[in-house]
């Protein structure tokens, strides 16, 4: 018997008022903390300035961005559903270190190559010691995210050291491309974990 009863993806209503509302509300507290962090600098500017930009109160933008750090991090966790859907929802037959070169090139490379607002933001996380440490923090759960991805779509431990070192060598590869051509550079350090991969996994 088919099944005709609609998914619940098909029958969710569209985002109501209230949730654009405050969607755009995040967008604009953090579109507006990063105008004022490149303009004088990230320790210049205090959330209740960002706030009053934006004119609402301070208890809605922690509602929104628990940290002022974050405020810079908007996308952390679109950033990390992107990555773990490389994997999850990758075409039949492509390798998991293939969807993951595919994702560098497209959400990683793509986005720094020739962008100015991109290098003003690189130039000021590195300059900025508390937005550095939380990038960090910020990657090493991305990195733990994907790492149990992978190990869950190859039948692996959670745990499993292979599937740490991919998803580590992973995210690290888009920040070793080094002078010359970028996507060049990202293409080559993954056709090396392809090659490992391969070798220590041969059943994916």
């Amino acid at each position: 018997m088919t099944d005709t009863t609609p998914s619940a993806e098909a029958t969710a209503p569209p985002p109501g008022r209230r949730e654009r509302k405050k969607a755009a509300t995040r967008q604009a507290l953090a579109e507006t903390a990063l105008r004022l962090f490149l303009e004088r600098g990230y320790e210049q500017v205090g959330i209740r300035e960002i706030a009053d930009a934006v004119d609402v109160s301070t208890t809605t933008l922690f509602k929104h961005f628990p940290t002022k750090e974050a405020l810079v991090f908007d996308e952390d966790a679109d950033q990390e559903a992107r990555l773990l859907a490389a994997v999850r929802e990758r075409p039949e037959g492509q390798s998991i270190p293939a969807a993951l070169r595919e994702h560098a090139l497209r959400h990683r490379v793509a986005a720094a190559d020739g962008d100015a607002e991109f290098a003003a933001f690189s130039q000021l996380v590195e300059s900025t010691p508390a937005l550095r440490d939380y990038a960090q923090r910020m990657w090493l759960r991305h990195e733990t995210a994907l790492a149990h991805a992978i190990a869950e779509d190859s039948g692996l431990a959670p745990g499993d050291p292979t599937c740490a070192a991919l998803a580590h060598f992973a995210l690290e590869a888009p920040r070793v491309t080094g002078g010359g051509n970028p996507r060049h550079s990202v293409t080559r350090a993954f056709d090396l974990l392809e090659k490992g991969w391969e070798a220590l996994s041969p059943q994916t």
